[in-house]
């Protein structure tokens, strides 16, 4: 008898019939084409595959996706996806929020998903405003942006998402952007491998409400020299020309060119499962509008392995039922009893 394989699946298979409703020239669509072309070679069932979201447009993602998904509450994502991977430890869980969704209302819950190192993913889409409720600044908007709910500027200071993913103890923050495919590609794989929370945050135009907030790490013209990809074990190198790198002046980062008094020996060599390191990357953070200006880094910060929660809550259960096994038969059959008055 011939073994009968299973179908060979592709992006399409991932695909709804739903009508895919976002604004035409969206970063949405293209970080949806990347999710489902990477999952068929995950190797896992899609009926154990499950997309949650909270609110904002980003969060309509699991109409889109042909899995498992529930579009939940605002801010809300990463709690409820706790208490599934909780429940059932053997899913694949993806959080899809915005930048509102999940460093606003439900900034104490991305929080605290990241530092308990649920075994999930967290995919923060950060446009730098709020585009399903028409344009208000939101917490990675930059000081002074006028936007309908700040006519005269916003005087708030922006989160950095990836220092603030660090700072609750992530175990995986990366950065990516909805124009490279390619390098998106990359990081969703890498995160779905990493065993914990990986934090991953994906810049994504807004080009209704935002339009061109990333322009100048996205263009041919402006991205060789504004953008600092990050690879294992590799010097800090970019320009056009891959001439130019980073360096480490004690603990501050300068640029250099190669070959005028510096070589690729001298550059920053990348260390993922550097902690000290991943804080100075993600706190390169710059205007790009400042002269003397640093490149924005794209990549993975850092990763490290640290028991998951579901893992050790199964653990404690199992210790104490071992201590303690409860005897069903002899409750219901015992002498304490109570009234209810």
């Amino acid at each position: 008898m011939s073994e009968v394989l299973a179908p060979t699946l592709t992006a399409k298979d991932y695909a709804t019939d739903q009508e895919v409703r976002w604004c035409p020239g969206c970063g949405d669509y293209s970080i949806l084409a990347q999710v489902q072309r990477i999952m068929p070679g995950l190797g896992i069932p899609k009926e154990n595959i499950v997309f949650i979201s909270g609110i904002g447009c980003s969060s309509r993602f699991p109409y889109y996706m042909n899995t498992y998904g529930m579009h939940s509450i605002h801010g809300r994502a990463t709690a409820i996806a706790s208490g599934l991977k909780a429940a059932r430890p053997e899913l694949s869980v993806w959080i899809v929020s915005g930048d509102g969704d999940s460093l606003s209302i439900g900034g104490n819950h991305t929080i605290h998903l990241l530092r308990r190192n649920f075994d999930v993913n967290l995919l923060v889409f950060n446009n730098q405003i709020y585009g399903l409720t028409k344009g208000q600044y939101s917490p990675t908007s930059e000081e002074n942006k006028i936007t309908k709910s700040t006519p005269f500027g916003s005087i708030d200071h922006p989160f950095n998402p990836a220092a603030l993913a660090l700072g609750a103890d992530a175990t995986f923050v990366a950065r990516t952007m909805d124009r490279d495919p390619k390098h998106m590609q990359a990081m969703l794989l890498r995160a779905n491998g990493h065993r914990g929370a990986s934090f991953l945050e994906i810049y994504q135009n807004c080009n209704i409400f935002n339009d061109g907030a990333f322009e100048i790490f996205t263009e041919k013209s402006t991205k060789p020299l504004e953008t600092l990809f990050l690879e294992q074990g590799k010097p800090l190198i970019f320009g056009a020309e891959a001439n130019k790198g980073l360096r480490l002046d004690g603990f501050k980062p300068q640029v250099v060119t190669i070959g005028e008094g510096y070589s690729a020996d001298d550059l920053w060599i990348h260390d993922e499962q550097d902690i000290y390191k991943a804080q100075i990357l993600t706190r390169i953070f710059d205007d790009p509008a400042i002269e003397g200006h640093l490149p924005r880094p794209f990549g993975v910060f850092y990763e490290t392995d640290r028991p998951c929660y579901e893992e050790m809550m199964s653990l404690q259960l199992e210790d104490a039922i071992a201590r303690k096994a409860p005897d069903l038969n002899a409750l219901l059959r015992g002498k304490e009893t109570w009234t209810v008055a």
